[in-house]
């Protein structure tokens, strides 16, 4: 399912980050006031949209989320080193959660979340992401790269978060080589 306001996903995206970060949820970036936080701050911003995922029961398996940011967005302003202007000088896609619950890892429901969500944001020439490098053991960003992520930097968005790596890819039908 897709959503363009959050009301109506709030309690399933809650429901499904709990599960879906459940062995990170006692690090103070991670609990579950922290998303919702975060969720309630990136739900009211330009743009934002969100897929989920359901089993046929109706309970929520993963889902993904993302908003539109100009050039002078706080996202751009965190990365290290700036930017190129070829990025910000446009809007683009800040994908700001992407999860899938352990039974349905591997299965291609992260490809699938990631490729409907950037549906809704095809005029949009970029989609920009933060990975946590440590993630899965490097495999996280490695499959970010596997689908055509690049780096472009490093963040540090919060006290309690880890530094993250800056990526970006053209989103569906926009060739273009990273830099």
């Amino acid at each position: 399912m897709t959503y363009t306001d959050l009301a109506p996903a709030r309690a399933d995206l809650i429901a499904a980050y709990t599960d879906v970060r459940g062995e990170l949820l006692h690090l103070p970036n991670y609990t579950v006031s922290a998303f919702t936080e975060r969720l309630d701050r990136h739900g009211s911003e330009a743009g934002w949209a969100a897929v989920l995922a359901y089993t046929d029961g109706g309970k929520p398996v993963g889902y993904a989320y993302g908003n539109v940011i100009e050039g002078e967005d706080r996202w751009w302003k965190r990365i290290s080193p700036t930017p190129a202007l070829e990025y910000t000088a446009q809007p683009v896609v800040a994908l700001k959660e992407l999860g899938v619950t352990v039974p349905w890892r591997k299965t291609g429901t992260s490809r699938r979340l990631h490729d409907a969500l950037l549906a809704a944001y095809s005029a949009k020439p970029y989609v920009s992401l933060m990975v946590n490098p440590a993630a899965g053991k490097g495999k996280v960003q490695q499959l970010y790269e596997s689908w055509g992520y690049w780096g472009i930097g490093v963040s540090h968005p919060a006290p309690h978060s880890p530094i993250l790596t800056a990526m970006i890819r053209p989103t569906s039908g926009h060739a273009v080589a990273p830099y």
